[in-house]
């Protein structure tokens, strides 16, 4: 393999010829063999990373600080990389120490060397262009690197949020299907009164457009951002107008209204905005999941279980019981919902732990947040395409039970009072036989209006 010789605090470092990558990047491998997983993995972030660049070089050209053909080549150089050129160059580990140091020194040496290619010159001729003088310039990691992930995370969200759409809709077309199929509901697993199918369902669409919506309040909190802070927000060594003129750029860039915070050393060291939406994403994990363990219930047996819904069968369930389906799409869904939360508690320990003006656990948090926003964003699709969208029902199971069930007799309790409802219920349960049968052998109603009160539309309350 034919290498070059780059150099570093540390002293000299053969590196692949043909990387675009450097010393910084070289060591960082070494240092960080942690998961396996580059940030090549996280194309939003690597085109955020190369957005950043582009912005700051922008500002500088235009504050008289980088010379017009740097200028031109580095933002050459960015708008290849938005366009999905070079990704394979960043390789530094997902999990690293540094505060992200390791994945700004990435991105500028693949920047750089790209760079002195469209300017005729070889990699890794930094005495000409440099990636730390020239393409890290006016910057640190400690605002360059948070202002990237704020922005990968906001364009990864659009993509969850597209998915939770398509979810609810599902739902709610589900919710109309079963408008007026009439069934028990339950609390505590123990017969309630009665319902539709089709207000079940609709209950978890209206679960996911709420927590949709909260989902794109918090993240408007990373439109604030902390690019021109430099290295604990004092903006040491960017020049005059270089935040405001950076913030610009960018935000012409990336199509987003991004705003450099009023309070720089605030929003340095605070991931209070990470938090927020990893809480957010917990509050879907949950409703997601409980709308699973719904589903798996629901459609238990299919002989010694509720069955009342059918999930589509897409796989054998067992090596050795023939004929055995499991609710496998629920199931997954369960699981990744099990994984946001515990990511969740790695976020919140992660910001916990800054100390004084920075946060150096930032790549955790990015990694933990990819995670729990891109799996959600799947599972969501998985649930809808795989599952809801090919469910039936067994009306007539589900209307088996109604009229089975001594919490049938709630529903009557106005109509013949509360003594003899109880005196009912206790017989229904002592005989096994059904509440309406014994309310007309008692005489208590006609069969007419005992008719017109066990309609669908008069026990759940259709409106």
């Amino acid at each position: 393999m034919t290498t070059r010789v780059e150099h570093d605090l540390l002293g000299d470092k053969e590196v692949p010829a043909e990387a675009y990558w450097g010393v910084h990047t070289a060591r960082a491998r070494e240092n960080f063999p942690i998961t396996g997983t580059t940030i090549s993995s996280y194309p939003h972030l690597i085109e955020a990373l190369a957005a950043v660049k582009e912005a700051a070089a922008r500002a500088n050209a235009e504050l008289g600080l980088l010379a017009p053909e740097f200028a031109d080549a580095i933002c050459a150089a960015c708008q290849e990389i938005r366009e999905g050129a070079l990704h394979d160059q960043f390789v530094v580990d997902v999990i690293q120490g540094g505060a992200g140091t390791s994945t700004n020194m990435n991105a500028n040496e693949v920047i750089a060397n790209r760079a002195l290619e469209l300017l005729g010159h070889e990699k890794g001729d930094y005495a000409y262009l440099h990636p730390n003088e020239h393409v890290n310039l006016g910057q640190s990691t400690n605002d360059a690197y948070p202002t990237a992930v704020n922005i990968a995370t906001i364009i990864a969200v659009r993509g969850l949020s597209e998915a939770m759409t398509v979810l609810e809709q599902a739902f709610a077309a589900k919710a109309v299907e079963f408008h007026d199929l009439l069934k028990m509901g339950r609390t505590q697993l123990q017969d309630a009164v009665p319902m539709t199918l089709g207000q079940e369902f609709g209950t978890y669409a209206v679960m996911l457009g709420e927590d949709r919506l909260r989902l794109n309040e918090a993240v408007t909190l990373l439109h604030e951002i902390n690019l021109g802070a430099t290295a604990i927000g004092t903006g040491l060594n960017a020049a005059p107008g270089y935040a405001e003129a950076a913030c610009k750029h960018l935000a012409a860039i990336t199509g987003l209204p991004v705003v450099t915070a009023a309070d720089l050393v605030e929003a340095t060291q605070d991931c209070g905005a990470f938090v927020h939406l990893s809480g957010v994403l917990k509050r879907i994990a949950v409703k997601l999941s409980k709308s699973c363990n719904d589903l798996r219930l629901l459609s238990s047996g299919p002989r010694a279980g509720l069955n009342e819904i059918n999930l589509p069968p897409v796989q054998a369930g067992s090596s050795i019981m023939p004929g055995k389906i499991n609710p496998v799409i629920p199931e997954v869904v369960n699981q990744v919902a099990f994984e946001v939360i515990g990511n969740d508690v790695t976020i919140t320990m992660a910001a916990e732990a800054g100390q004084l003006q920075l946060n150096a656990f930032e790549p955790i948090i990015l990694h933990s947040l990819s995670e729990s926003i891109t799996h959600l964003q799947q599972a969501c699709l998985t649930l809808a395409e795989r599952c809801v969208s090919g469910i039936t029902a067994n009306a007539d199971i589900m209307r088996g039970y109604v009229e089975n069930s001594i919490g049938l007799v709630t529903a009557l309790n106005p109509a013949i009072g509360y003594a003899a409802a109880t005196e009912i219920a206790k017989e229904a349960l002592a005989t096994g036989r059904g509440v309406a049968e014994l309310v007309v052998e008692k005489g208590l109603l006609p069969a007419e209006k005992l008719a017109e009160l066990l309609r669908p539309e008069t026990l759940a309350r259709l409106r």
